[in-house]
């Protein structure tokens, strides 16, 4: 076969493969075309979460005539005055948006430079149909049509309207987040589903489009070091998601996802966070132009670095400095003269020693002791031999959180909640299979306010979660209401769980299998209905645990793979008093 010529329209089909994947890929576009014209408000306008129509307006700087048509020309753009793609300071550069979404859809571009008339250009899949006057404020408005309607085979590959429409809030949230100067306005199906103002300080605009609660818990940044700066928002540890989609990265003020920087921020909460939750930052990274390349990709979502581990140093010293600052660093190591202070707490606090007020000051060192860190409980029944146990037998509780049990071999430490939680899995995982999962109604029920795609994600999966015996209902645009629970996970905490459950479908839901999915669902509830670490045991309660533990499998680790237990042997033990 000979080597031939593409035609034009062919190629910009090709390129919008690259470039206009969905709906939410070509409203980024717009709206970063709405950003380099100077806009200082922008309103979008979404009907069938974007498949059916995107609509884009804003006051910038507008096109004439002449300039419209070039810009629906391939590689034709106003924004590299010159060759030095490397110093590029606008979103976008290629030229490459508009005549590869006007390939797949029709697209209508009405315009208006200050001081001239408007004017409409109408293409169809490539095609021109119509040129007209147009009455039109200064600005630009680009309605798009039909994405994909003459590509049945792109077209199949789009997800649900609401999957989609989700897909969307998220470009705009990023691409707000990164301008507070600019005002956004989003409408879906003729509802408002986001607005914010311009003017905005960037922390009130982060908190204002990610989680109120952010703003009190939360730290800012700002550091500079050879050339690069840091700004931002972090959430305190304490305040995490159960997927890393609420992390907004931003460099230069474009919107990226880059696998540096998300490990960069992964590597500052390492020792802070769980394996399985993740921190909510939204991070802006300024460098110089010539220090970074954007031109890796034609979705321009992509970064690469001239120097990462000065970019990777400064993310992760600038966080843990923010976070050390704001009193939640590292714990420090316990002093060796606390340690010699330690005492057991007696058995009943009826006899407590009392101090006679006529004590001299030295006979009052008991009074500056420090305070009981474990606990333990008169046996009234003589103790059961710990050699008929593999696990042993409880004999106290640390910090409120670990149990601590005598075996024939050694010493057991038991982590209470990550054991707990994998029982409860285990239960629900058998309740499942028997089809005998209860629920247990609430006397009130309970509103939770989440994001509406949020909402959306569990209205969707309502019946597949009322299985589990979890109840729910959608209460308005941005709330569900909880009517039931399961019955296994007791009282725990519905919002938690709630939140959490949305957060896991958003990252999961797609994608897994039915089983993956049930699985991923039910180890979410069995972390929100197990019993927490700082909750006090009685001993038949941690002694009725470790039984459960010892028939149960895969009660070494707990759902998301942490070990459950540890045992020092005898031997070990010795080694450490200096016996062997």
């Amino acid at each position: 076969m000979s080597i031939r010529r593409l035609p034009p329209h062919l190629i910009n089909r090709i390129a919008a493969g690259e470039v206009v994947e969905r709906p939410a890929a070509a409203l980024k576009e717009l709206v970063e075309n709405a950003i380099d014209a100077g806009a200082t408000q922008i309103t979008i306008s979404l009907v069938g979460g974007g498949i059916d129509r995107i609509e884009v307006s804003d006051d910038g700087c507008g096109m004439s005539p002449p300039e419209m048509a070039l810009a629906l020309e391939r590689h034709a753009t106003s924004k590299l005055p010159d060759e030095a793609i490397e110093a590029v300071t606008t979103l976008g550069f290629r030229g490459e948006a508009l005549p590869s979404i006007a390939s797949v859809a029709r697209v209508t571009i009405d315009s208006r430079v200050r001081g001239s008339d408007g004017w409409r250009r109408t293409v169809d899949n490539g095609e021109l149909i119509e040129e007209s006057p147009a009455a039109i404020p200064p600005g630009t408005r680009v309605r798009v049509e039909g994405l994909f309607e003459k590509v049945p085979a792109r077209r199949k590959f789009l997800r649900s309207p609401r999957s989609e429409f989700a897909a969307c809030v998220d470009t705009v949230k990023r691409l707000a987040m990164a301008r507070p100067d600019i005002g956004f306005s989003l409408e879906h199906d003729g509802r408002r589903a986001l607005q914010v103002p311009s003017g905005e300080i960037g922390p009130d605009r982060v908190a204002a489009l990610t989680d109120r609660a952010l703003a009190d818990a939360s730290v800012g940044l700002d550091f500079e070091r050879e050339g690069l700066r840091l700004t931002g928002v972090a959430g305190l540890p304490t305040f995490n998601r159960g997927v890393a989609d609420h992390q907004y990265l931003f460099v230069n003020g474009r919107p990226v996802k880059d696998r540096l920087l998300a490990g960069a921020v992964r590597g500052a909460y390492a020792d802070m966070l769980a394996r399985d939750r993740h921190a909510v930052v939204a991070l802006f990274l300024d460098v110089p132009p010539t220090e970074v390349d954007v031109n890796v990709h034609p979705a321009k979502t992509e970064v690469r670095f001239r120097d990462p581990a000065i970019v990777r140093g400064m993310i992760v010293s600038g966080l843990r400095r923010a976070l050390d600052e704001a009193g939640h660093g590292r714990a420090p190591l316990t002093p060796t003269a606390a340690l010699g202070a330690w005492s057991s707490e007696p058995a009943s606090m009826q006899t407590w020693p009392t101090q006679p007020p006529q004590q001299r000051l030295w006979e009052q060192r008991q009074a500056f002791a420090a305070p009981p860190q474990a606990r333990t409980e008169v046996a009234e029944d003589p103790a059961p031999a710990a050699a008929a146990y593999p696990m042993g037998v409880a004999r106290g509780q640390i910090a409120k959180t670990y149990i601590v049990a005598e075996a024939e071999d050694g010493l057991v430490l038991v982590d209470q909640h990550a054991a707990h939680e994998r029982l409860v899995l285990e239960r629900m995982r058998r309740a499942l299979e028997t089809g005998e999962v209860a629920s247990q109604a609430l006397l009130i029920p309970e509103v939770v306010e989440l994001e509406e795609t949020a909402c959306d994600r569990l209205e969707a999966r309502i019946l597949d979660l009322a299985v589990f015996g979890l109840d729910l209902e959608r209460f308005g645009p941005a709330a569900m209401l909880v009517r039931a629970t399961p019955a296994v996970l007791g009282a725990g905490d519905i919002k938690g769980l709630v939140t959490d459950l949305a957060d896991e479908l958003a990252a999961h839901g797609e994608a897994l299998s039915l089983r993956e999915r049930i699985d991923a669902v039910a180890g979410t509830m069995a972390c929100h209905g197990s019993v927490r670490a700082g909750r006090l045991l009685s001993v038949s309660e941690m002694n009725a645990l470790l039984r459960e533990m010892e028939v149960t499998p895969h009660s070494g680790q707990c759902n998301h793979g942490r070990p459950t237990w540890v045992k020092l042997a005898h031997g070990d033990i010795e080694k450490l008093f200096g016996r062997k």
